[in-house]
């Protein structure tokens, strides 16, 4: 027998079905399945993710208003740049080339990949050494995730 989050899963991708997008009420959709909406967070935090192809969109004030939003094919570069290891960090060069491939492929124009890089240098880091490179990392995998999501609504 499947377990609640599976059910909770199959439920939301077949509510998604061909389209693009759907908006959930995190309370009324744990009602709907007699559980804690805490179940409904982990579903959609675990579930839902870059990897697997999936955004997900909720607003301070929404009344538990979510949105999951299937990706596109066309941002499979964006998500893995998405995924990138924070923690491990990116150099300066490796993400010139990064955001030379999102201009190669057609993602940002290349006036948009020039202050990119420019917001990605060095010298415009302010933080120590040791700091840049997870700063770095952490900066670029925003701008991919921010990508990825208005290449899916395209």
């Amino acid at each position: 027998m499947a377990n609640i989050s599976d059910v909770i899963e199959k439920f939301l991708i077949d509510a998604i079905g061909g389209d693009r997008s759907i908006v959930i009420n995190r309370n009324e959709l744990a009602d709907y399945f007699s559980c804690a909406p805490s179940q409904i967070n982990y579903v959609l935090a675990t579930r839902f993710t870059l990897d697997r192809g999936y955004v997900i969109q909720s607003r301070r004030g929404g009344g538990g208003c979510v949105t999951v939003i299937r990706i596109s094919d066309r941002a499979a570069s964006l998500i893995e740049i998405a995924n990138l290891d924070v923690v491990k960090g990116l150099d300066a060069h490796r993400a010139e080339l990064i955001v030379d491939r999102l201009a190669e492929e057609g993602h940002i124009t290349d006036r948009e990949a020039d202050i990119i890089k420019c917001v990605l240098s060095d010298r415009a880091l302010l933080a120590p050494t040791a700091n840049k490179d997870t700063l770095r990392a952490s900066i670029l995998k925003n701008v991919a995730a921010i990508l990825s999501l208005k290449e899916s609504v395209k």
